[in-house]
């Protein structure tokens, strides 16, 4: 079971104006984590925050080839047997969030906040800065990316590949799960699926959008950028970069 390890928690001052002081935010850096074992560390930190016994928190990390249903999927978007999945080592998820079925895997990163969203906004101003977030963070690559009205996530400038997907659950106020940036995946992996059911436009990632080969652009320089630019967007100061 993954632990959240106190040598890679960065503190950050979160000032809000209605606060005698600042809180603080941790941002920690997980490597690659199982979907499951992701999950029931989410679970303990939001029930940590919520009892005030610990700070809310931003879990940067990868998983293993999975595939992860949201509520609402139907069967029809997922195009292979549990046999199948296994077969190109990935497994089958069902979850509680929202959205419908996507991948996740090696190359892409992963950003779960466990925020309080009580005195910030609702869950749809809380997607709308999550896009923000990604937007922000890849321009900082020089890669222009936008968002495509009426779907959710972050897509090419021209609308027509999605490089970011989210997927939110907001219970009692706290936030969980969160967002998944294609930054040098195996984009193979997606034609086993119907990614977020969208059928008429394509998936890509940031490597292949700027002509980059997968070890010209790592996972781990992507969450320092967003790690940097959640902060910014949620009101937080950075202590460092989470890495």
């Amino acid at each position: 079971m993954t632990t959240l390890p106190s040598t890679e928690i960065v503190p950050s001052d979160l000032a809000p104006s209605d606060a005698a002081a600042p809180e603080p935010l941790r941002v920690i850096r997980l490597g690659t984590v199982p979907y499951r074992e992701a999950w029931q560390l989410q679970l303990q930190t939001v029930d940590a925050v919520r009892r005030g016994a610990a700070t809310e928190t931003l879990l940067l990390l990868e998983h293993p080839h999975t595939y992860t249903r949201g509520r609402l999927s139907p069967d029809s978007h997922l195009l292979l047997s549990p046999q199948d999945a296994a077969q190109r080592g990935a497994e089958i998820v069902e979850t509680d969030r929202g959205g419908l079925v996507t991948y996740h895997g090696p190359g892409q990163l992963v950003a779960y906040p466990i925020i309080n969203l009580r005195g910030r906004g609702g869950p749809h101003w809380y997607v709308r800065t999550l896009e923000q977030v990604i937007i922000r963070s890849l321009s900082d690559f020089g890669l222009p990316s936008n968002t495509a009205p009426g779907l959710t996530g972050v897509w090419t400038s021209d609308g027509q590949r999605k490089i970011a997907a989210i997927g939110v659950k907001i219970a009692a106020g706290t936030t969980l799960h969160g967002c998944a940036i294609n930054v040098c995946p195996n984009l193979q992996m997606f034609d086993a699926i119907i990614p977020c059911g969208i059928t008429d436009r394509g998936v890509s990632s940031v490597a292949a959008e700027l002509g980059q080969r997968s070890d010209e652009l790592s996972v781990a320089a992507v969450a320092k950028a967003v790690s940097r630019r959640f902060c910014a967007a949620f009101g937080f100061t950075p202590d460092g970069d989470g890495e």
